[in-house]
């Protein structure tokens, strides 16, 4: 019972991530299309389109990195990984996991302070500053360390086999 409440919830908040998603792809896409009529059409061209088309696009591919893609989603180079025993992939993905996450983690406080830094600065047209413009990134970089921690930790624990086993059971 707890668990399907905690599948429910866990969808409810993929549904959210995706509607974001969306919210951010209509909005880059909009101001190109002014950029486009403005610029060709009336030969006028919009400054400020630029910049939220930019700034749309760096969200939404973090965004959708960070919460949208699965872990099955992700283009990998497995040649050697389809080769080996179960067992193998495991630590194969424990370790390259356990890899991510440190390395992350190692480079976040330098992340968090070069974001901050950027409060110093703005866009040309809108005036935004440019730390909440990027601030993404350190979401970005939290996000995937809970998600290759949780990846670790189900390859250490066995977790999937489990599951796979338990789906696969008559």
């Amino acid at each position: 019972m707890e668990r399907a409440r905690l599948l429910r919830g866990a969808r409810w908040l993929e549904r959210r991530a995706n509607d974001i998603a969306v919210a951010l792809m209509g909005l880059m896409f909009v101001p190109f299309l002014l950029q486009i009529a403005f610029r060709y059409l009336l030969n006028q061209p919009l400054g400020w389109t630029e910049e939220v088309t930019v700034l749309c696009w760096v969200w939404v591919v973090l965004w959708c990195a960070a919460f949208v893609l699965s872990n099955n989603d992700e283009i990998r180079f497995d040649i050697v990984y389809t080769l080996v025993p179960p067992p193998v992939r495991r630590l194969f993905t424990a370790v390259s996991s356990i890899a991510f996450v440190v390395l992350l983690l190692l480079s976040l406080p330098a992340s968090w302070n070069y974001v901050a830094f950027m409060k110093r600065e703005h866009t040309a047209y809108l005036h935004l500053r440019l730390d909440a413009m990027y601030s993404i990134y350190v979401i970005f970089v939290v996000a995937c360390v809970v998600k290759q921690a949780r990846i670790a930790w189900r390859a250490i624990t066995g977790a999937d086999e489990a599951e796979n086993a338990e789906t696969a059971a008559p």
